[in-house]
């Protein structure tokens, strides 16, 4: 019983504090693609060179340090009477919204080409979140298109699927959200205040611009 309680106590004293959490926003990205279709609200049908494509929803799991893992399936539509390639993108996120690392795949007339794991470069801790995605992305594309040249792929729509890729990967990174989660005791955490900032109760000082006229002198009556 004593061993429960030592286990138990950290996570009683630590619900009560305010932390942060890390979601893609799912809408935001569908929009952004040209929006969920109609007809079964899970994938979103877009044009992009020349080709169609489809994207699906964001699969998304929990991480054990506080971020998310995203799974994003991607088809090339290639008509009735030809078969759809697929691709996969995946991304890890931090808790701090920063892209720690991604991967793709892209499987064509059962070859499949998978890219290496790309890591954000030296200490996830430093640098801005849009240079560790752009790093990400850059190197990742680069990766799966050296591999895909290699392959000898010259369908107009095969050769620009990573194009499509960094497409969506540009448009998932807009969709992170870090959002501030409320306190177990159901209190909002206090807004900052400016150093500047007066009571609530200060009153407001009204002082006019320049130098306000006199108000004209009325003759005393005889």
């Amino acid at each position: 019983m004593k061993r429960f309680f030592t286990f138990l106590a950290p996570l009683i004293l630590g619900a009560g504090f305010a932390c942060g959490g890390v979601r893609i926003d799912e809408q935001s990205f569908g929009d952004k693609l040209g929006g969920w279709t109609k007809r079964s609200n899970q994938a979103a049908e877009y044009p992009l060179s020349g080709a169609n494509y489809r994207t699906y929803k964001p699969e998304v799991t929990p991480t054990p340090d506080g971020g998310i893992f995203v799974s994003i399936r991607i088809d090339h539509m290639r008509g009735m009477l030809s078969s759809d390639d697929h691709a996969v993108l995946e991304i890890t996120i931090n808790s701090k919204g920063i892209i720690a690392s991604a991967q793709s795949s892209i499987a064509i007339q059962g070859r499949a080409i998978t890219s290496d794991v790309i890591k954000s470069g030296g200490d996830v801790a430093k640098g801005t979140v849009a240079e560790h995605a752009v790093q990400v992305g850059t190197d990742l594309m680069s990766d799966l298109s050296s591999k895909l040249l290699r392959e000898k792929i010259v369908e107009a729509g095969r050769v620009a699927f990573p194009s499509v890729l960094r497409h969506n990967y540009n448009l998932l990174y807009q969709a992170i959200r870090t959002d501030e989660v409320k306190p177990a005791d159901g209190t909002a955490p206090a807004e900052p205040k400016p150093a500047d900032a007066k009571p609530a109760d200060a009153k407001l000082e009204v002082k006019p611009y320049g130098d306000s006229p006199k108000a004209p002198e009325i003759p005393a009556k005889p």
